[in-house]
């Protein structure tokens, strides 16, 4: 009975902190995006606190993340209506539907991922990595990548089986 208090108790001191608690990566209900302040400043997080990345692989057309990727950095999916944290402009949330037909969660159009190393909320050890064909950064509030690399010995880089690079003019890794 206590520790059923005692984890009542901190779901309700994180909600009042402003993160949000609701479990809503691909397991049902209404995604929730919100803001979460980590070392690389105020970023997107996911329901669970965790830190939400944009993969610079991506296109407008949707995700190019997928297979062994989407192992590694976790799409966050939506099976419900969106909704948006304090701080999240509601109007930035969208979706794209996925290769295997999920609809993945967007901000300002870029398809968000979670890190599977980030094993909690905060963390973001996949920042400014390079993996998969292109690079992972957190996203802003605004809805742009966050361009600042984490202190050395944050956590490991994540190298893919195949990587291929991109050469083409005007490529900005």
């Amino acid at each position: 009975m206590m520790r059923r208090f005692a984890a009542v108790s901190a779901l309700a001191a994180a909600a009042l902190a402003g993160v949000a608690v609701s479990a809503a990566i691909g397991f049902g209900g209404n995604p929730v995006v919100g803001l979460r302040t980590t070392p690389l400043g105020s970023v997107l997080a996911a329901a669970n606190g965790r830190t939400l990345y944009l993969f610079t692989a991506d296109t407008t057309k949707g995700s190019a993340c997928n297979g062994a990727c989407a192992s590694v950095w976790k799409p966050l999916l939506a099976t419900g209506s969106l909704a948006a944290g304090a701080g999240v402009r509601s109007s930035l949330l969208g979706t794209v539907k996925r290769k295997d037909g999920t609809l993945q969660v967007t901000y300002a159009g870029h398809p968000l991922y979670l890190f599977a190393q980030d094993a909690k909320a905060g963390q973001t050890k996949g920042q400014g990595g390079h993996s998969f064909g292109g690079r992972w950064w957190v996203v802003s509030p605004k809805g742009i990548k966050v361009v600042a690399a984490n202190p050395p010995g944050s956590g490991p880089v994540i190298k893919p089986p195949h990587t291929t690079t991109n050469s083409s003019p005007g490529y900005t890794p």
